[in-house]
């Protein structure tokens, strides 16, 4: 096996054009269309080779559903179920944006 020396390495990365920072991140968030993907405390690099950037993130991660709540089915929630503004968001947003199950929620309570 061929010794393996940081320093030697960085070196001629850099000699190649190739450089490497580490990120001190606290949190990166990944937004698809449906979904965000959090990595708390991760491990980050940059990697600069020939003016383009890329990042390489490792660690843990979780998924939290992204669930987006139209004004209009806030409007028509509160003047159905006769609450206010907050109630009827919360209400969606616990029905993943579902009206008629928000609306059963709140007969509920």
């Amino acid at each position: 096996m061929i010794p393996f020396n940081p320093k030697q390495m960085k070196r001629m990365m850099k000699q190649m054009g190739i450089e490497l920072e580490e990120i001190e991140a606290e949190e990166v968030i990944i937004k698809t269309k449906n979904e965000e993907l959090i990595f708390r405390n991760p491990s980050v690099s940059k990697i600069s080779a020939k003016g383009i950037e890329t990042f390489q993130i490792s660690g843990n991660y979780e998924i939290v559903e992204r669930i987006t709540i139209n004004e209009e089915d806030v409007k028509l929630v509160m003047e159905q179920a006769g609450v206010d503004e907050e109630r009827a968001r919360k209400a969606l947003e616990e029905a993943k944006g579902d009206i008629a199950e928000a609306l059963i929620k709140l007969q509920e309570e």
